[in-house]
């Protein structure tokens, strides 16, 4: 049986990371949502950034996300879902659409400590490594820890708690 998994963390957890490696394991799609904003979206940008007409291609990109994982999941194949999923509310919804259609769902959450994060984001900001897509400033990074929405107790119960700061810290 198909199973959707849901891999959520704050920003630099490396959620990207554990996601390709997840999807590679299981033989599954990995569908990132910063794949998806790049590739649409990139070049369109506005300088200086724009907070509503970024999360309303978010939006965008989730429905199509969605559309896409249900139908691979129809057939059998695992989705690895790389979204972010910031906010509980979110977590909760693609875990629901995933009930309703008759998959299975398995949370993973990603972290590690602030300044390795923090870290992480700025250092892939100058390397242009395999997980960037755009550059992430202070001030961004900033905002989007005032956005994350840290696991309830209900969802760390039912996670796969993965913390990858460990190695960074000695």
């Amino acid at each position: 049986m198909s199973k959707i998994h849901i891999v959520f963390g704050p920003q630099g957890s490396g959620k990207s990371t554990y996601s390709k490696k997840l999807s590679e394991e299981i033989k599954g799609v990995h569908l990132s949502i910063d794949d998806w904003m790049w590739k649409l979206y990139g070049e369109d940008l506005p300088k200086p950034m724009n907070f509503n007409w970024i999360m309303e291609r978010v939006e965008r990109c989730e429905k199509q996300i969605w559309s896409t994982s249900e139908k691979m999941a129809s057939c059998g194949c695992n989705v690895v879902l790389d979204l972010g999923f910031t906010k509980v509310a979110k977590r909760k919804l693609f875990q629901s659409l995933a009930e309703e259609r008759g998959f299975s769902t398995q949370l993973h959450f990603v972290n590690a400590p602030h300044s390795i994060r923090r870290k992480r984001v700025l250092e892939r900001n100058i390397n242009k490594g395999e997980t960037f897509s755009f550059e992430v400033t202070p001030a961004i990074f900033d905002f989007m820890e005032n956005e994350f929405h840290n696991p309830t107790d209900e969802e760390l119960a039912k996670a796969i708690v993965i913390d990858t700061g460990f190695d960074e810290l000695s």
